[in-house]
């Protein structure tokens, strides 16, 4: 089927990232330093009828993948009821989750069996006492149990998340890339960026992915040949390891030149991008099956407001306060 998301700038959109909760259960010192503060809408969030309803607009307009972001979205106790609705959408090809890792070894073969096949988990760090400074939580052994299991039950793709920080892992890259060497994961770097509430600590934490991109070529690994299709991360690989390494370099000039992805928040509200201004309410068009075609046309033409581009650049990251509020 032919992907008819489009925008003015003939990108194509078919991968749906979908935020089922705003609340996450860690502290990240570089998104939520503080906790999650609760806004009295956390009971509003979509309901299994109506993310279905909302995923099979989606998948009617060519989407092909949809992944279940927060927040963290395990924090969801009907998140294995909400896979098996979207695994059963005609035409979704992959269902993917990113997590935080919590109590995963208790719950990756649920998540498996509701039709979970790519999974993305933070780990920050591989120093015990440093992951509890960063999350608020002393949980990486578990964690990386979790990640054992997901490799022994054979998810398509396993990608670990970890965001650069000057003063908190810099000095743990040799460890990042043993890891990789060993394991079939595919590890990416996030360059940290700056919104609305982080100005201080991105100007003491922030570093550059490029000094990064420099080690890796200089330690023999490859850049491979991006795929027209390709995510943002610019991927690398090493003769002697199993695992990849990729790069998300959201300053990067080109950047926004191969977006694929859409988000819609916990509640319906359509964000054409993770910096941007302004959301478009879904939720009016996801109340009955009969209303698919007209949530398509919402849709189609919203895409006719997206940006060509953020402007982090300019120091503005659009109504983002922080990364958490819509999965990042």
């Amino acid at each position: 089927m032919k992907v008819n998301i489009t925008d003015n700038y003939g990108r194509v959109f078919p991968y749906l990232r979908l935020s089922v909760t705003p609340v996450c259960n860690y502290q990240c010192t570089y998104c939520l330093p503080q906790g999650y503060a609760k806004t009295g809408r956390e009971q509003d969030c979509l309901t299994v009828a109506e993310i279905r309803r909302l995923v099979a607009a989606f998948a009617g307009l060519g989407a092909r993948k949809v992944r279940l972001t927060g927040g963290e979205p395990t924090v969801r106790t009907d998140l294995p009821e909400i896979a098996e609705a979207i695994a059963n959408v005609p035409h979704i090809q992959t269902v993917a989750l990113t997590t935080n890792g919590y109590k995963l070894p208790q719950r990756v073969e649920r998540l498996w069996a509701a039709g979970i096949r790519h999974i993305n988990i933070s780990i920050d760090t591989l120093q015990r006492e440093r992951f509890q400074q960063l999350t608020g939580h002393d949980r990486l052994p578990e964690v990386l149990a979790g990640l054992e299991q997901c490799l022994e039950l054979g998810f398509d793709h396993i990608k670990v998340n970890t965001v650069l920080l000057r003063e908190e892992n810099q000095d743990e890259w040799d460890d990042f890339f043993a890891f990789v060497k060993k394991r079939r994961v595919s590890w990416r770097f996030i360059e940290l960026m700056r919104t609305q509430d982080n100005t201080d600590y991105f100007q003491r934490q922030h570093v550059r992915s490029s000094s990064l991109a420099e080690k890796l070529l200089a330690e023999g690994w490859q850049q491979t040949i991006r795929a027209n299709d390709a995510g943002p991360a610019v991927e690398f690989v090493h003769p002697q390891a199993v695992g990849r390494i990729g790069l998300i370099q959201p300053y990067r000039s080109d950047f926004c030149h191969s977006c694929n992805r859409l988000r819609v928040s916990a509640y319906g509200e359509l964000q054409l991008c993770l910096f941007g201004e302004g959301q478009i309410n879904l939720r009016p068009w996801l109340q009955a099956d009969n209303q698919c075609a007209e949530l398509q046309n919402v849709i189609q033409q919203a895409l006719h407001q997206k940006p060509e581009h953020h402007y982090l650049h300019d120091n503005n990251s659009g109504q983002t306060r922080y990364l958490a509020a819509i999965g990042g």
